[in-house]
């Protein structure tokens, strides 16, 4: 059975400044020895949880995803991580999934955490991302969206009963006074899912003295930590037995009684 490589970079972020945050994740990057097929990032890790996306969104041509592009290239990597991206009109927090060939897909952060005003600056997205590599289904996220358990709940009847993916990867800028509810959710979420959960937080305090104590998990289907990291920068690799999500959910079959809904965008 498949088996998936992953790294998880949990850094502190130079605040709104985004060429120091990229020259300093690609040092990180290359300082990875191991063989890595996938490398997770925070979210808005060019820039800290900003609101200020006129001053530095950039467009799908920009510079922080034209640097995604080439660093993916050359670790033969996918990379992973949300931006400030404009597209149209609109602002986005955008996370970004590019492969070493450089095709690349994106979500749109569905849930935008109105307690910082967040919803006053990005618009929404309404679409899920769920990427495909070596036989694993990824369903990808954005930190809020971690509240919020229908939006990742398998669709059965998208997908003619089965489970949509094996793997859910939250990057966050969760803040250090709700870790609870952070470490909390995020093993929920692999219990109710069945499947691995990968949830990657900055640390360090960001421009509004907010600090992030990290937190970064790997969950495997059962719930349980396979490794946490609090307060320090950490670099962490891990393969994933695609073969531990088939055996849960054989042996225990629960998906099988899931609810079937749908989910209406306004």
């Amino acid at each position: 059975m498949s088996t998936l490589t992953i790294t998880t970079i949990q850094t502190s972020l130079y605040w709104e400044d985004k060429q120091q945050n990229l020259q300093m994740l690609e040092q990180k990057i290359k300082s990875i020895k191991e063989r890595t097929e996938v490398i997770v990032l925070p979210e808005m890790f060019s820039t800290g949880f900003s609101m200020k996306p006129e001053q530095l969104a950039e467009e799908m041509n920009g510079e922080a995803v034209s640097w995604m592009k080439r660093i993916a290239v050359e670790k033969r990597a996918i990379i992973t991580g949300s931006l400030i991206i404009k597209d149209g009109e609109d602002y986005f927090n955008r996370l970004i999934w590019m492969q070493p060939d450089g095709k690349y897909g994106y979500y749109d952060k569905r849930h935008l955490f109105a307690y910082a005003h967040e919803d006053q600056h990005y618009s929404s997205g309404n679409k899920r991302l769920i990427a495909s590599v070596k036989g694993w289904k990824i369903n990808l996220q954005v930190c809020y969206d971690l509240r919020f358990p229908v939006w990742t709940r398998h669709n059965f009847a998208a997908t003619e009963g089965n489970p949509e993916y094996d793997l859910l990867i939250y990057v966050a800028n969760w803040p250090e006074r709700r870790n609870h509810a952070w470490k909390t959710l995020l093993q929920a979420r692999a219990i109710e899912n069945q499947c691995f959960v990968v949830g990657v937080n900055r640390v360090g305090k960001d421009g509004n003295e907010i600090y992030h104590s990290g937190d970064s998990c790997v969950v495997n289907p059962m719930g349980e930590l396979l490794y946490t990291k609090e307060h320090d920068e950490d670099i962490y690799t891990i393969t994933l037995h695609k073969q531990d999500v088939d055996d849960v959910r054989t042996k225990l079959p629960f998906w099988k009684d899931g609810d079937k809904f749908m989910i209406l965008n306004d």
